[in-house]
């Protein structure tokens, strides 16, 4: 249930709606516009993974940029539209990954299975319980179906992706509270604790750290592997990287937490790992760009784990941006993440 669809959630009207479109569309043939004066041919892959990759920065980053600008329940309604197209667009795909999607509730948060192998039934190697990105504020399991489809097809494994609550409607602790409520069912129906994958990218990869802290205070199981992409770790935006990657990445330059945090403090271990205890974590795999605002803090991260000797497996992908393998995994470094991430997840698991 994407978040315009819930009852306590406003959205905007008719015309408010058509009109936040347009003004969407607008912006990015702006944006777009200005492409073939960026020299999108440069950089250092193929030819058309830097064309792909160019032409991707500048669509994100226009649409992000209006996006945010707009009152929350416009943003809401724009949001409606695309799960809408999601909905058409996205289960061929899936399909075509030999992937079958499934609408559930698990302890009464909505949510997507993706299943390897065209089954309906959750795949004997292993789950995955998959925390979607979106800043904490937008997105939805459907958008992301393609990606979670290669997750599920590299590892063979069943991912499940809950619908959690977002701010500014619900801020922390609401989606945590959601997935540690998903987490619990799961293991009341019958996950093996020994092939559970916990993996998130962006604001969800941060949610699952966060979710590794709860869990150890609710003396639940640990995982037997962590997967981020991009996490956003260290909310105090105070790292040289924040601004020097501001006009590469795809983020905006004001990325916006305050309605998140909701007056907790960035600091605060349930919302930082970089000021939790690390040393129990799980194998780890990471992949982020080093083009990203986050690229310090991840590293700090990275540094983190392996000075607690918590092994990690780390993709610094060159020239490329915030989860550079959600938006474009079509291209050469996608594709080496998914297989390497695929080949992680098996090993992190018990052999059959």
């Amino acid at each position: 249930m994407v978040m315009g669809r819930r009852a306590d959630v406003e959205t905007a009207s008719g015309p408010i709606a058509a009109l936040a479109v347009a003004g969407m569309v607008q912006e990015l043939a702006m944006g777009m516009a200005t492409v073939p004066f960026r020299r999108p041919w440069r950089g250092n892959h193929r030819l058309i993974d830097n064309i792909g990759a160019s032409t991707t920065r500048q669509f994100m980053r226009s649409f992000m940029g209006y996006s945010t600008s707009l009152p929350t329940e416009e943003f809401r309604s724009i949001e409606l539209m695309i799960d809408d197209l999601c909905k058409v667009v996205m289960p061929p795909v899936a399909r075509g990954l030999g992937v079958t999607m499934e609408r559930v509730e698990i302890a009464g948060v909505p949510g997507l299975w993706y299943h390897p192998d065209r089954g309906t039934e959750p795949s004997a190697k292993g789950t995955v319980l998959y925390l979607h990105g979106g800043g904490y504020v937008g997105t939805c399991p459907r958008m992301y179906a393609a990606f979670n489809a290669y997750i599920a097809r590299a590892s063979g494994c069943s991912v499940f992706t809950p619908d959690y609550r977002l701010a500014p409607e619900f801020p922390f602790p609401a989606g945590l509270l959601d997935v540690a409520a998903v987490l619990e069912q799961l293991l009341d129906d019958g996950l093996d604790p020994d092939r559970f994958i916990l993996a998130g990218d962006s604001g969800g990869g941060g949610l699952a750290t966060s979710l590794l802290n709860d869990v150890r205070t609710a003396h639940l199981p640990d995982p037997v592997g962590l997967v981020l992409f991009s996490p956003e770790v260290e909310l105090s935006f105070a790292d040289a990287s924040i601004t020097e990657n501001a006009g590469k990445d795809i983020l905006p330059w004001n990325i916006p937490v305050a309605p998140y945090l909701h007056g907790v403090d960035p600091l605060d271990p349930r919302v930082d790992p970089l000021h939790d205890d690390v040393s129990q974590y799980p194998p780890t795999f990471v992949a982020f760009g080093d083009d990203e605002m986050f690229r310090d803090p991840i590293r700090h991260f990275v540094a983190r784990l392996r000075e607690a000797d918590v092994p990690v497996n780390v993709i610094e992908e060159e020239g490329m941006f915030h989860v550079y393998p959600f938006l474009m995994p079509w291209s050469d470094a996608s594709r080496r993440v998914f297989v390497d991430v695929g080949k992680f997840i098996v090993d992190c698991l018990p052999e059959d």
